[in-house]
């Protein structure tokens, strides 16, 4: 069963990207299925760190991104919107170049808050990191 208030595409979700920190880093949505949401992000000069490996900051942009973007989806954004307000990351392995690829699943789908698990592997399907983010369901208006 679908958690997403209404129908969505692909295309739709690469239009919120212009002018935003998921525009700098390359952060593409790339899949999704009934409950989960799926996104790329390069291991590239843009997201290392000063040792060359992937920055874990951008490990929490990504899964940030994915889980807001998730959460959002959710709701009836003319009603509700949501807005991080915690989140862990736990970095499990070292990347230094390819593709990243985090998905995001809810954990809870409350009326004031949601909490969602992001996993981020590379290209080899290898844990790299593990996050949750806990969102603020808040009113529109």
């Amino acid at each position: 069963m679908a958690i997403w208030f209404k129908p969505f595409d692909l295309s739709q979700l690469a239009l919120i990207q212009p002018n935003t920190l998921g525009e700098q880093l390359d952060i593409r949505f790339s899949a999704f299925g009934d409950d989960w949401l799926q996104g790329t992000m390069p291991v590239d000069r843009r997201t290392h760190q000063p040792f060359g490996l992937l920055h874990g900051g951008a490990s929490v942009a990504l899964a940030e991104s994915l889980g807001s973007t998730a959460g959002s989806l959710c709701l009836d954004q003319t009603k509700s919107r949501c807005v991080g307000q915690s989140i862990t990351a736990n970095h499990v392995r070292g990347v230094r170049d390819g593709l990243v690829t985090g998905t995001a699943r809810p954990l809870h789908l409350g009326g004031r808050s949601q909490v969602w698990q992001i996993d981020i592997r590379d290209a080899g399907g290898a844990l790299v990191c593990f996050s949750t983010l806990t969102l603020a369901v808040l009113s529109a208006g």
